[in-house]
């Protein structure tokens, strides 16, 4: 039978890693690694980058283990936390990186730039069929890579508007373009 989460002391674990306590950070890996992998893999999508998001976000906790503060939410949080950043951070550099078949698509558009001119005039009569935050959100996202905090703040929104602006911007677009 798994263990229930109030079975296990997770801030008093954390705050044992920040004073150097190895067999505490050995004690929360062997406890979450099985679930902190399934939230790494949902992210990045592949197994083993999931795996190496798994070992670098312990890296991680076990570095910066001091900066937990209890006032400020759990212990389970914060590493589950730190975990979706590291597979954030790595989906984004991996689609930074131009895999080969993306390289083919380019080339094949090359050869026949009047359907990629197409495709970007749809794209374009699409976008500008959006309302302003919307677009400008989608835009600050996809073409600049801010993050959805680094668009709030430049637009002095809350967060929870521009997810839910980008979310219904994507299925504007979806719709236009299909």
């Amino acid at each position: 039978m798994p263990l229930q989460p109030t079975d296990f002391d997770y801030e008093s674990t954390v705050e044992a890693c920040a004073r150097g306590d190895a067999a505490a950070l050995q004690a929360l890996y062997t406890r979450e690694s099985r679930w902190l992998l399934g939230v790494a893999q949902r992210i990045v999508r592949d197994r083993d980058a999931a795996h190496d998001v798994l070992q670098d976000a312990f890296v991680q906790i076990w570095q910066r283990a001091a900066t937990f503060d209890r006032t400020l939410g759990s212990a389970r949080g914060w590493v589950y936390t730190v975990v979706r950043h590291k597979a954030l951070d790595e989906s984004r550099r991996a689609q930074r990186e131009l895999p080969a078949g993306d390289l083919l698509e380019q080339l094949g558009a090359q050869a026949a730039p009047e359907a990629a001119a197409t495709d970007a005039d749809a794209l374009s009569r699409c976008l500008d069929a959006l309302d302003a935050p919307k677009r400008d959100c989608i835009v600050s996202a996809f073409v600049e890579g801010l993050t959805h905090e680094q668009i709030a703040a430049r637009l002095a929104a809350p967060l929870g508007s521009v997810k839910s602006w980008i979310r219904r911007g994507l299925l504007s677009l979806r719709n236009c373009l299909s």
